[in-house]
């Protein structure tokens, strides 16, 4: 019974212990990762069929010739929930880059209404099954979460990260999504 209890407070308290740590800046330190054009390839993302959030089809190659700071999350991911806030905070500066979450769950309900608890206000889309396939194929081998893409007009990767980013970084994914 003992072993149950603390097996089952440790799954509980795990999630917060990142987010914590997170928080007091002692997550990931590396920085935003500029990329030679061409390392990693946009065209699996402009030519994905996601969804959005109200289960209609929604081609991402409408989105192809803007930039774009591309945010892949899921609920469930600690560092996504502490980022949230700051991509909301840019995408109310309204800097000319467009913010887009897409979500590597499978159900739309759940990720709506989450959406509206964290006062999201940018598109979010979801990936459904291919969802960890698709971040391998944009330069995320380990499919770590959160996981961000920086692309240009050119619908060239110009930078990545994985971990949750920064005012500072984000701040930096503007001015290079802008170049």
């Amino acid at each position: 019974m003992r072993q149950t209890l603390l097996r089952w407070l440790w799954v509980l308290l795990l999630p917060w212990l990142g987010v914590l740590a997170h928080a007091q800046g002692k997550a990931s330190s590396a920085e935003l990762t500029l990329e030679p054009v061409g390392r990693i390839s946009s065209e699996a993302l402009f030519a994905a069929t996601l969804y959005d959030l109200d289960d209609r089809v929604a081609p991402f190659g409408a989105h192809r010739g803007r930039p774009l700071i591309i945010n892949f999350w899921a609920r469930w991911c600690p560092p996504c929930r502490v980022e949230i806030p700051e991509l909301v905070a840019l995408q109310q500066r309204n800097t000319g880059v467009e913010i887009i979450g897409i979500n590597i769950e499978s159900v739309a309900p759940p990720v709506r209404d989450f959406g509206r608890a964290y006062d999201i206000n940018y598109p979010v889309f979801l990936t459904r099954e291919p969802g960890i396939e698709l971040m391998r194929t944009l330069g995320n081998p380990k499919a770590g979460l959160p996981y961000t893409l920086v692309i240009n007009r050119k619908g060239e990767v110009v930078a990545s990260r994985t971990g949750a980013m920064s005012r500072e970084q984000l701040k930096l994914a503007v001015e290079l999504a802008l170049r």
